[in-house]
């Protein structure tokens, strides 16, 4: 285990970073599907593209030491946390119409 703390805060930094740009471009794609004439391909290409940008980008924080990977994946998960607990929808305060 010769990973720094620098290194180590570093692939957080990374895994934020990473985190950000999966569930943002995700959130992003979702928003912009309401638009779309096919929004099943635009879905799949998005998947793809974020999916790809994911792992080569694991794949270079990681640097052949898994506690960097681990470190950069639970930092990921984080963010994933945030996102949901952010851009979850809001509950109405107004008092609803029974039908």
């Amino acid at each position: 285990m010769d990973s720094t703390p620098l290194a180590l805060a570093l692939s957080a930094l990374a895994g934020i970073i990473l985190g950000i740009l999966y569930f943002g471009g995700l959130w992003l794609t979702i928003n912009k599907m309401r638009t779309m004439k096919s929004p099943g391909i635009f879905l799949t290409a998005s998947f793809i593209m974020r999916t790809v940008v994911v792992i080569g980008g694991f794949y270079l924080i990681s640097d052949g030491k898994l506690e960097r990977l681990a470190v950069a994946m639970l930092a990921f998960f984080v963010t994933r946390f945030v996102f949901i607990r952010y851009f979850q929808p809001k509950e109405e305060t107004g008092k609803q119409v029974k039908k």
